[in-house]
Order: structure tokens, then sequence, then C-alpha cells
């Protein structure tokens, strides 16, 4: 029998590896010591904390960690099988329940996560014979979910481009489909940009199609209390489908989706997610309830958020850096060149602050970046101290004058 050696089969691996390095593109994934919050210990390190999508400081919130602790004592780690054989607790239902009332939806369908819920409704909903009209930056999890729904026939707009979309409608509406679905990011992850949900709503009347938005990095953020992108535009009963995510806001693992009653049920009859893998664990949903809890009851966290936002960026720009387009409390640090990157993130390390690099393929060539991620847990002297760890590099390398 011939065998070949591991090094040999796994060449091309190895290259390609170098390969990111040369290029500047290769990500250094550093592991954390603590809970998440403002500050973190990472390698023996104690850095300030501008990475993580812990907007309103659930993560480590002493509320949530004794509502997980509880539901353990109750109902175990695990639910023990998929929700529809054996796996759905009361706890599972009850998220629900308590998700539409905080939506303002008719239902929705809890899964494992953000990229589960997209991966999971959009080839349930769409197929042969329907069309989907996608924005040119929508996240990694919905161009999944459409390549998922493979026979589905596929259009992109330009990113955030009314006149893009509609030319994509007028194209799509002349082939017959059963189905038209539109597809929308509601606060785009890397640019910090919304979408306008209202004139995607009023193009979807026009043309009969279908409105999805996932609003991972809306949700807990914009809107009353954190309700999302579609309470932004103030779009309750007009958009058709929302799909949330419990990990970042909300501080805790999980996805869902939110929509009329007649595609929540049909989800829980189709989506491969639901019916094909384990359930929520307790803890991860007793958490989400409670996480739920504290944003009805005041909207403080929401509002020191942006209160930290405002103050950040204004210093930030002050200074010279460029943060793009920024609409929310994403702050992308713009520097370009993918070297520069790295070396920044490298820097702002050693000097006790934890912004990672982010380039190609997550943004396109030349447009790498910190992304600072602002939280309702910096207090203002977190953010003066990141400020000024800021300044020091960019000058250093010359990102600023």
């Amino acid at each position: 029998m011939t065998t070949s050696t591991t090094a040999g089969k796994l060449d091309y691996l190895v290259d390609q590896v170098q390969e990111l390095k040369d290029q500047g593109l290769f990500t250094t994934i550093r592991t954390l010591d603590s809970a998440q919050g403002a500050w973190l210990e990472i390698e023996g390190r104690r850095v300030l904390n501008f990475c993580s999508n812990n907007y309103l400081g659930f993560a480590n919130d002493p509320e949530l960690v004794q509502a997980a602790k509880a539901a353990m004592d109750r109902y175990g780690v695990g639910p023990g099988a998929v929700r529809t054989i054996a796996g759905t607790v009361r706890i599972h239902t009850e998220l629900e329940r308590r998700l539409a009332e905080f939506k303002g939806v008719d239902d929705t369908i809890v899964l494992q996560s953000g990229f589960t819920a997209n991966s999971g409704a959009i080839p349930a909903l769409v197929g042969k014979g329907d069309a989907i009209i996608s924005d040119a930056l929508n996240h990694a999890s919905i161009i999944d979910g459409v390549r998922l729904a493979g026979k589905a026939d596929r259009y992109v707009y330009d990113h955030v481009d009314m006149a893009s979309l509609e030319a994509q409608l007028e194209v799509a509406s002349t082939k017959g489909y059963r189905a038209m679905l539109i597809i929308t990011d509601g606060v785009f992850s890397m640019d910090g940009d919304i979408a306008p949900l209202d004139e995607i709503a009023a193009l979807a009347d026009r043309y009969g199609a279908i409105t999805m938005v996932d609003d991972a990095h809306g949700e807990g953020v914009i809107g009353r209390g954190g309700r999302g992108a579609v309470d932004h535009f103030g779009l309750h009963g007009v958009f058709d489908i929302e799909v949330g995510t419990m990990s970042k806001a909300f501080g805790v693992m999980g996805g869902y989706v939110a929509a009329k009653q007649p595609i929540v049920d049909w989800l829980r009859q189709r989506a491969r997610p639901f019916l094909f893998s384990s359930a929520l664990t307790i803890p991860d949903t007793a958490a989400c309830l409670q996480a739920v809890d504290i944003l009805e009851r005041s909207t403080e966290r929401v509002d020191r958020l942006w209160d930290n936002a405002r103050y950040f960026q204004g210093r930030m720009r002050e200074l010279g850096f460029d943060l793009g387009v920024t609409m929310t409390p994403i702050s992308p640090v713009i520097l370009g060149d993918e070297k520069v990157a790295q070396a920044f993130s490298k820097r702002l390390f050693e000097e006790g602050v934890f912004g990672t690099a982010i380039a190609f393929p997550t943004v396109p060539l030349g447009k790498a970046r910190i992304r600072v991620m602002i939280s309702a847990a910096h207090a203002r002297e977190d953010l003066d101290f990141g400020i000024e760890r800021f300044e020091r590099v960019g000058r250093e390398l010359g990102v600023i004058g």
C-alpha cells in the first residue's frame, strides 16, 4: 500500500498560510483569561477591551449569571435532543413569547445562533422558482444562507443603493417568480451604517417582495430601548422577517427569527438547524430571558452606550482618524493598508489596548481597520485611556499628524 506523508498532503495549506502572513492577512487569535468586560486579562496582561460585541455589558452581568445558575438547578444543562423530538424546555417557549412581545411581532423561533438563524430561514423560505435580492455587503451568514437556497435565482444590489435595488426588482419582477425576498443587514457590522429600511419597505410594497433584515448589530443598540432597526424606522407590521442574535448586545448566545405567524409556523416545520440540531442550552436560554427583562425595565444601558459612542467618535475625529460613515457605536478606525493595520493592532496591545486588525476578506482589500466596539461597560476614563493610546500609536506609525 502506498502512503504519503502528512506534510506532503498538506503542503498547499502550509503555503497558503504563509501567503496570508506575507500579505499581512493572517489573524492572530488571542486567548482571554477573564470574563468579558471593559478590561480583560489576556496572556498575562490587563488590557482595555475594544473588540467585543458586548454592547450593553451583559456578558458578565450578575443578574444574567444568577438566572443561568437558577435555571441549571431546575432543568440541568442541556436540552437532550432536537426541539421537535424531546428538546423543547418550557424556558425555550417562554423566551420565544417574550422576544415576540419585545419585538412587537406575531411570534419568534429561537435557534442556536444568529448564523444558524440565517442559514436555516433563507433556504426554508425560498428555493426553485423564487428570487433573492441581497445587499452587496450583507454578512457572511446571509451569503451562506443564500447559497444553501441553491435553486433560487440571486440578484445583488449595490450597498444601500435604492436605485440599484429597484433596478434589480424591475428585472426580477418580469420573471414570474413565486416569491421575491429582499435581504439586508440592519446595521452593517464593519462600517456601522444603517440600511434604509423605510425605502426598502416602500420598494418591496411596490413590487410585491418579502422583506428580511438581519439585525444582529441593531438589537439592543437602536430603536426604543434597543428594539432594533425595524422599531427605529417605525415599521412594525410592515417588515416581514427580523433575524436577531443573542450573542452581541444581549451578551449570551443564540439566535432567533421574529416574523409574521405563517413564517414562524413554516420555519418550525422546515428550518434545518431547528429540526436537526439540539436546542439552545438551558443556561443560555435563561440568561437571554434575563437580558430581555433588563431591557424592558430601563433604557439606561442603551443610553450610556450611545453617550460613550458619541464621546469616543468625536474625540477620535478631532485627532484626525478616519471613522468612515458609521451611524452607530461601531467605530471603524480605517487604516487602509493591511500590514499597517496589523502593526497598529500589535502596538496597541503593547500599550494596553486590545484592538484587533480586520482585513480582507472580512473587509475589501485596502480597507483594513481596527474596529472599535464601544460598550456601556466602558467608563469615561476607559475611553480616555484608549483614545490617548490610539493617538500615541497613530502618530508613531504616521497615521495621523
